[in-house]
């Protein structure tokens, strides 16, 4: 089958899409957008997190048919051409970034979570990320990236 859905503003068609194909493979490897990861391809990990008509959604979940038609936002679509989203830079920042694998999906759902709490408390960041796992920072650093993200973001505001 024939998918036609918009990735980061741009229209993007895949074609010969098995019915089982996930989201995430048709992101990855017929789009071109290796940033959201394929670490556990069900659901429990959140490193393939991405905006589906502005949800977050774990892409290994939905198969790609469901994308039809549908606005599809990657971590690659957070940055502004050269300019990293204040989220990633303040990952980069707080050194929240190690093997990288569950970045991006930390990144897509901390976006989240500012977009709807201005100046989240730990409770309400730990409850965001929970569907997030990382194996290499202890979280501590990520979570510094999360209030150094809210801090900056709502300077701007």
């Amino acid at each position: 089958m024939r998918v036609t859905f918009t990735v980061n503003g741009r229209e993007e068609c895949a074609d010969d899409v098995w019915e089982g194909e996930s989201l995430l493979y048709v992101l990855r490897e017929r789009v071109g957008l290796p940033g959201s990861k394929n670490a556990c391809e069900q659901g429990e990990c959140g490193s393939c997190t991405v905006y589906l008509d502005g949800t977050p959604v774990c892409a290994c979940l939905v198969a790609a048919g469901q994308a039809e038609g549908r606005q599809v936002r990657t971590v690659e679509g957070l940055a502004e051409g050269d300019r990293l989203d204040p989220v990633q830079e303040a990952f980069v920042e707080s050194g929240a970034v190690q093997c990288g694998f569950c970045t991006p999906g930390l990144i897509v759902q901390t976006h989240d979570l500012l977009e709807r709490v201005d100046r989240p408390s730990d409770a309400e960041i730990r409850e965001a990320l929970a569907g997030n796992l990382c194996r290499c920072t202890g979280y501590e650093k990520i979570l510094d990236a999360v209030r150094l993200a809210a801090e900056r973001k709502a300077a701007t505001r």
